[in-house]
């Protein structure tokens, strides 16, 4: 399956995926079937890469989404969906994740106009993410301004192009969410 690590490379002929559907090496095109516990597993090694995370803070938002109330595997997507760095890529600010991360970490943007350069912090409704306005002279800020007025973020979020900046209007919902993943399987990894 496209994780679309590669930013735009994904979505043209050199992508892997294209080239070749089977796994890598000698024993690639061979038949096997895989067992449960592989199933289970490969889910949960998808979301942590297209999220970017490692497993012990998967692990944490994992057991932050079992003490919610409400299904497990919706409140996990809804936790990974309102880091920091995510909100940044859904924003339209960076054109991957791992990109999204790294202005973070950097220290481009202001949340809730106090600068935050931890790529984990957690959203909430009403909170305003915004470039700083040391970084809006960055040549990658100001060649961003014309593809932001292109850009369609999902309905949890709104955003102000002119201002680069944005805002979240409610938390995510299952149904906002375009990652196509079956946290069910997640949790019963989890639940082992």
């Amino acid at each position: 399956m496209k994780l679309f690590l590669k930013g735009q490379r994904c979505f043209g002929p050199k992508c892997a995926v294209e080239r070749r559907k089977y796994p890598p090496g000698e024993h690639g095109q061979g038949r096997r079937k895989v067992s449960e516990y592989g199933l289970q597993l490969a889910e949960k090694q998808k979301l942590r890469s297209i999220y970017g995370v490692l497993e012990r803070q998967f692990r944490t938002h994992f057991e932050e989404a079992e003490r919610r109330p409400g299904m497990t595997g919706a409140n996990l997507l809804t936790l990974l969906e309102r880091r920091m760095d995510n909100v940044v890529y859904r924003l339209g600010f960076a054109s991957s994740r791992k990109q999204a991360r790294h202005l973070v970490r950097h220290g481009h943007f202001d949340l809730n106009d106090r600068k935050t350069d931890i790529p984990s912090a957690m959203v909430r409704e009403g909170d305003v993410i915004k470039v700083r306005s040391s970084s809006r002279e960055n040549e990658y800020f100001l060649a961003a301004v014309g593809e932001l007025t292109e850009k369609t973020v999902p309905r949890w979020l709104t955003l102000s192009p002119a201002e680069l900046s944005g805002r979240v209007t409610r938390a995510p919902e299952r149904d906002d969410i375009d990652t196509q993943v079956n946290e069910q399987l997640v949790v019963e990894y989890y639940s082992r």
